[in-house]
């Protein structure tokens, strides 16, 4: 991850260091802060390429900071922390320009998933090909490769795989696919879902559900091990 530059902002001390510490040892440039007005004007200076804001900061809140960054035009990728179960202020906060959100407690894997997930979106020439278990991911080219076959695929089938390879091992809702594949705006049936994992199986050759994994009732994880 050399290169890119990420912003951590939350004004609980322990969660910085334990992110932190994470985070440079997964090669980011960090620069971190403890309060809206803070984040705000590092980001400013730092111009970052990830920006994590906590919700609940002194000073501005994130969804402030969140507005502001974005409206200034800077290709940032914003992340937001929000509290267990508080759906408006995930709406809020992706109404506002967030590009995705973590809800607390969560585990550095999760968020490590979805920061890879917006600069893949947003900055792919940083990252390039990446490897995943028996996936090669290719953003540049839109290409899933799989055990060194190139798999054929539609526009949503790739987004779809390639946001379930990158959160390999992390159980997926329906809604949280919807979310993040299809949109939050999405009005359609979720068995939409159900659909394309069927297909994806069937390009897979995963007829006993060993890469995609279903949780009954709760959803699908990937499964690289």
């Amino acid at each position: 991850m050399n290169g890119i530059r990420l912003l951590l902002a939350d004004d609980e001390p322990h969660i910085i260091q334990f992110l932190e510490l994470g985070l440079l040892n997964e090669g980011f440039d960090i620069r971190t802060a403890e309060d809206g007005a803070a984040a705000l004007q590092l980001a400013k200076e730092f111009q970052p390429h990830v920006l994590i804001l906590d919700v609940m900061m002194p000073e501005m809140n994130g969804f402030e900071v969140c507005q502001a960054v974005k409206d200034t035009g800077a290709n940032v990728a914003v992340i937001m922390l929000t509290a267990k179960d508080e759906i408006l202020d995930r709406v809020k906060g992706l109404t506002l320009g967030a590009d995705d959100y973590v809800v607390k407690p969560f585990s550095f894997e999760e968020l490590l998933a979805r920061i890879k997930a917006r600069l893949r979106n947003q900055f792919p020439s940083l990252l390039g090909e990446a490897t995943y278990g028996p996936f090669r991911v290719n953003d540049l080219k839109k290409e899933l490769i799989y055990q060194d076959q190139t798999l054929e695929l539609s526009p949503t089938e790739y987004e779809l795989l390639k946001y379930m390879v990158l959160n390999n091992g992390i159980v997926l809702s329906k809604a949280q696919i919807l979310d993040s594949v299809w949109g939050y705006r999405f009005g359609g049936e979720d068995n939409i879902v159900e659909v394309y994992i069927r297909s994806l199986r069937d390009k897979l050759g995963d007829k006993e559900h060993r890469l995609i994994r279903t949780l009954r009732g709760v959803g699908y994880r990937m499964d690289l091990s």
